[in-house]
């Protein structure tokens, strides 16, 4: 995607005997490779993990401190602008852009490396270098990015009234979300930073540096919470979403300054010069519109939410908040693994091997319905005690538990929903050609969740607002997966449906078990680590009694583990 992905040709096949890897990981070869994804999955799952643990003390820290009122309400109001930055800047149009981007740049680099090697003679080509196609897509995006990225962040900051009364026109305190909100407007700047650093170390193969910066992000939110809450109040954690943007970049400089070829020796071109990043003009703005406007859609869901929740009582948005953050951890789980095999199918799509990245996708998709849908069927039984045991203290009070364990409940029922959506859509801007169909789908899940939400908040509240997000976030998710098997890749769309109906009937299952572990008279803790273990028992079993797919293997390898480390 952008200039560089829109423009490339069709990239010849590899060599035989190259011993380079099929992309999707299959084949004979293929046990090198899934190997490979396995470790990165798993080193980046671990650092996503303690990234999210660090963000449930973020969240306690600030449920301790301020509660679930208004000026919690104020603070997520402005803590809409950092979600949206790193929905569109980190999460969904940067990595969709840059990370086929610099795939492409680096098997030009391949290509141009072998074509301008050492003749039959031992001579070297002659004069008439280029840089380096990955150094030309560096000088052809960062500089303009950056500058675009801070304008829009300094235009965010003055704007920030305004942006308050539009996000959440029902505010009973605007001035102190207008605080807020020019502290985050740095993020803008910050979260472009880091997500074209994430996107660039991604498409070289380095999972480390970028699965870290959510870690250093809460911690530089935490360390301004903690030493500023009393002088600051709610302010001090604004204040901290600044500072741990930044981290975010400066966790990712030293590795990524290793891997860019700022001193690379100049590759000699092939006779056309159409293969350079970015030789077409403004092809760049029509492969990034429709990226773009799939992310800003996306977000905008969250703009409604806070919108619509802004009109009920004090702290509704604080409980739909806390709710969302703690159920969205398995979404987020699910997704590592698309994470680590993005690059992959891009490049694989980019080869042509269509057949490769269709066998990449639809088992992604079945690993994250897997993670996905376990996660739920723990959330959804354990809520009361899940909540009670991460927020439960200071001025978070057991009424604020029960509110925010209900809503977690029904805002669970969307989190397949939104795991397919972030693993579909990646196949799509992996192509040449710009693609609207995404942003269209999510446009029309966003007008079901903005209907639906509007007519049911003023009956059931809160409840009302996550059950329209789970009925616009699966309508997406379903348009998506209809529109890849008919669109761009083959995709087995009945075999696929049918393996997630198995998952979720499997999920069910272990909701029941986990259910009646949750109303018999123990702690919070003990009920939570007792669900640890009889949700996950239960979701295998169920999976191999319905022939869940891929399911028997993963039990199958984690035996297999758990006997070579005896």
């Amino acid at each position: 995607m952008s200039e560089a992905a829109a423009v490339r040709p069709q990239a010849p096949a590899r060599p035989p005997g190259s011993g380079a890897p099929p992309a999707d990981g299959s084949g004979a070869p293929g046990r090198g490779p899934e190997r490979f994804i396995a470790r990165a999955a798993a080193v980046t799952a671990g650092l996503t993990v303690a990234g999210a643990l660090f963000g449930l003390v973020r969240d306690q820290l600030v449920a301790r401190y301020f509660g679930a009122g208004g000026d919690t309400d104020a603070f997520l109001v402005a803590w809409t602008v950092p979600e949206f930055a790193a929905t569109l800047l980190i999460e969904d149009a940067m990595a969709l852009v840059m990370v086929p981007a610099f795939s492409v740049a680096l098997a030009r680099r391949a290509e141009f490396a072998r074509r301008s090697g050492p003749g039959p003679d031992g001579t070297q080509p002659g004069p008439g270098h280029v840089p380096d196609p990955v150094e030309a897509l560096l000088a052809r995006t960062a500089p303009r990015l950056a500058l675009v990225l801070a304008g829009c962040a300094a235009l965010l900051a003055a704007g920030a009234p305004a942006v308050v009364r539009t996000l959440a026109p029902g505010l009973p305190d605007p001035g102190l979300a207008v605080d807020c909100t020019r502290l985050t407007a740095v993020t803008v700047f910050t979260f472009g930073a880091a997500g074209y650093c994430s996107a660039a170390l991604r498409a070289h193969r380095r999972f480390v540096p970028p699965a870290a910066i959510y870690v250093a992000y809460n911690a530089g939110i935490l360390a301004m919470t903690v030493t500023l809450h009393s002088r600051w109040g709610v302010r001090a954690a604004a204040a901290g979403v600044a500072v741990g943007s930044l981290c975010m970049v400066l966790i990712q400089l030293p590795t990524l300054l290793r891997q860019l070829p700022l001193h690379r020796r100049a590759i000699r071109p092939v006779a056309s010069r159409s293969l350079l990043p970015g030789a077409l003009p403004g092809v760049a703005v029509r492969v990034l519109a429709p990226v773009a406007l799939f992310a800003v859609t996306r977000q905008a869901q969250v703009l409604a939410e806070r919108n619509i929740g802004s009109s009920l009582a004090p702290g509704a948005i604080s409980h739909l908040n806390y709710a969302q953050k703690v159920a969205q951890v398995p979404m987020v789980l699910s997704l590592m693994v698309c994470t680590v095999t993005f690059p992959l199918v891009a490049r694989a799509m980019a080869d042509g091997d269509n057949d490769g990245a269709r066998r990449r996708i639809e088992r992604d998709l079945t690993l994250a319905g897997i993670v996905v849908l376990l996660g739920a069927a723990y959330v959804v039984a354990l809520a009361p005690q899940i909540t009670e045991l991460l927020f439960q203290r200071g001025a978070f009070t057991p009424e604020d538990t029960a509110a925010t364990a209900s809503v977690m409940r029904v805002y669970a029922l969307g989190l397949l929903g939104h795991s397919l959506a972030g693993a579909l859509v990646r196949p799509f801007f992996s192509t040449a050609r710009p693609t609207w169909f995404p942003a269209a789908a999510m446009g029309t899940g966003l007008c079901l969740t903005v209907v639906a939400g509007a007519l049911a908040a003023p009956r059931w509240g809160v409840h009302g607002i996550a059950a329209a997000n789970a009925l616009g976030i699966t309508t997406t998710a379903a348009l998506l997966l209809h529109g890849l098997g008919t669109r761009l890749v083959a995709v087995d769309v009945p075999r696929i449906t049918a393996g997630l109906v198995r998952l979720v009937l499997a999920a069910a299952a272990a909701t029941a078990a986990g259910w009646a572990v949750s109303v018999l008279p123990a702690s919070a803790p003990t009920a939570a680590v007792a669900g640890a273990v009889v949700v996950p028992a239960a979701f295998a079993a169920a999976a191999l009694a319905v022939r869940a797919p891929e399911v028997p293997l993963l039990i199958a390898t984690v035996k297999r583990r758990l006997c070579h480390a005896r």
